[in-house]
């Protein structure tokens, strides 16, 4: 009988052991991808900042808070859900553009995901580094926010309620 009892603890040891083991793998596993996200197409890219969304207003991103990883900055004006995004170029200048394609942006798929370090175009497949946010105009790239469109400052960069909502006719099929 002894030995009946002794398996039953080894059973139950083993159980444990493995439970444990088995919950280690998950919690390290999960560390490790913390900070990214599964494509569709089975690549692994490097999450970005998401800031709430600012309803029928103005978006107002902190100098202090932009890196070199783009942020994306949702709105929704007017019912329009809409995206800004900033991110910090090579040369330490902050670079604006929506997060639409001057191209593909009727398509309903012509947004831009991080892979690695570029913004690619979710319908058409183009790719553009960070110093070409806001640079780059006409053809297949974010659509820039120059100076004359918001409003810079030491601590803020400030897309108006009223830049955005010109800008709504870029997102109506926005996905």
């Amino acid at each position: 009988m002894s030995k009946k009892s002794n398996n039953k603890i080894d059973i139950k040891k083993l159980a444990i052991f493995t439970v444990v083991a088995v919950a280690l793998v998950v919690v390290v596993f999960g560390l490790k991808n913390t900070n990214k996200s599964d494509n569709s197409d089975g690549s692994v890219t490097q999450d970005t900042a998401k800031v709430a969304t600012v309803k029928d207003s103005d978006i107002v991103i902190q100098v202090k808070e932009v890196t070199d990883k783009p942020a994306f900055y949702a709105a929704n004006v007017n019912g329009t859900d809409m995206e800004v995004i900033a991110v910090k170029a090579s040369d330490g200048t902050i670079r604006t553009a929506f997060n639409t394609c001057q191209v593909c942006y009727s398509s309903g798929k012509g947004y831009y995901k991080v892979e690695g370090d570029q913004l690619v175009c979710q319908n058409c497949g183009n790719r553009f580094g960070m110093d070409d946010v806001e640079v780059t105009k006409g053809g297949c790239n974010p659509v820039p926010i120059t100076e004359e469109y918001k409003t810079v400052n030491d601590e803020t960069i400030t897309v108006s309620k009223d830049v955005l909502s010109q800008a709504a006719t870029i997102f109506q099929n926005w996905k």
